[in-house]
């Protein structure tokens, strides 16, 4: 009887905390005021007349309406566009020259370094030129013997002439020392003729740049022994000074590029990566005589003066090929695929 006294009265106790709770929670939820009516009404009158200050602030917020976006009014206006092909292109050497020895012998003397800028008519390299002055020297000893024995001989022609005419002597005779005379002679071309090739020969031995250009690696050092037209090259020297871009274009473009050539000269702008806010500026110089059937693109080149040396051999830049302009009216561009994009004529926000 005493253990059932002692649950009762815990759940009564557990009843009484429960009933509390719940009528803290109500008290705190409900709305301040005498009655419902009251309630109402100060709300209404709340959302008519917002008080300023935070007030303000949290009935604007609690009605979910933003504040107006202010618009700018811009007006159409007409503009030169320009009309323009992009395409990749890489550069190219104006002149491309492979130095190899006309003379074999050893090289004496190299006049130059590597990577160096040279012009023409400098000395870049000396092969030893004993052997052919040797030779020289030789032909010239000949030409001096045959011509001593062609000016003897022309003296005994006109001799003998004075003789046949005093019948002296046998026209059989004076024949004989004529032809000698006139063989003579020939001996003398030849003799000159081995002196000059002598003389070119030697010149061989001395070789100088015949373009203005940048010297590329040294692939023969002093000492080493040359042949003529061997298949390795001494040097390659590449003009860059002007140089060219080469580029494709899709064959469908060639139309009116013509058409644009054929009333000015077209410019062509070389894009470099590393610095895009400054282009090199050209002319398109060449149209390539036939379309690649393979990949359906025209070959185009532009001359650079590359008076900066910004554009280097074998580099990839790209190309902005410059037809012309277009007057753009009305909000009309023109885009370098040949579509357009119109736009009202109007303000615009």
């Amino acid at each position: 009887m005493r253990r059932l006294l002692w649950l009762l009265a815990l759940v009564a106790v557990v009843g009484g905390f429960a009933g509390f709770q719940q009528f803290s929670s109500w008290s705190l939820t409900s709305p301040k005021g005498n009655s419902t009516g009251e309630s109402e009404e100060a709300s209404k009158a709340g959302s008519a007349t917002p008080s300023p200050g935070r007030s303000g602030g949290r009935s604007q917020g609690s009605s979910g309406r933003s504040a107006a976006v202010p618009v700018t009014v811009a007006t159409v206006v007409q503009k030169n566009l320009p009309v323009q092909l992009d395409a990749t292109g890489s550069v190219e050497a104006y002149s491309t020259v492979s130095i190899r020895a006309q003379a074999g012998g050893v090289v004496t003397k190299v006049h130059f370094a590597q990577g160096q800028d040279v012009k023409q008519g400098e000395p870049l390299f000396t092969i030893d030129p004993r052997p052919f002055d040797a030779a020289l020297k030789q032909a010239e000893a000949n030409l001096a013997r045959d011509t001593a024995q062609l000016q003897n001989s022309r003296e005994q022609a006109r001799r003998y002439l004075e003789l046949v005419n005093k019948q002296f002597v046998s026209r059989e005779q004076y024949d004989q020392i004529k032809t000698t005379s006139e063989a003579l002679e020939s001996v003398v071309d030849a003799d000159k003729a081995a002196v000059d090739n002598a003389k070119v020969q030697l010149s061989y031995c001395y070789i100088f740049s015949p373009v203005n250009g940048r010297t590329g690696t040294l692939l023969v050092n002093e000492g080493n022994l040359v042949r003529i037209n061997d298949a390795t090259p001494m040097v390659i020297i590449n003009q860059v000074n002007p140089i060219y871009v080469t580029f494709s274009l899709p064959e469908g473009n060639l139309p009116e590029i013509k058409a644009r050539m054929a009333q000015t000269t077209l410019k062509v702008l070389a894009i470099l990566p590393q610095s895009p806010d400054r282009p090199e500026e050209g002319t398109l110089t060449f149209v390539d005589n036939a379309v690649d059937s393979t990949t359906g693109t025209i070959r185009f080149r532009g001359t650079f003066a590359n008076t900066a040396r910004r554009l280097w051999p074998g580099q990839f830049v790209k190309v902005v090929l410059n037809l012309g302009e277009t007057i753009v009216t009305d909000g009309q561009f023109l885009l370098s695929t040949g579509s357009r994009v119109q736009i009202k004529k109007g303000a615009e926000s």
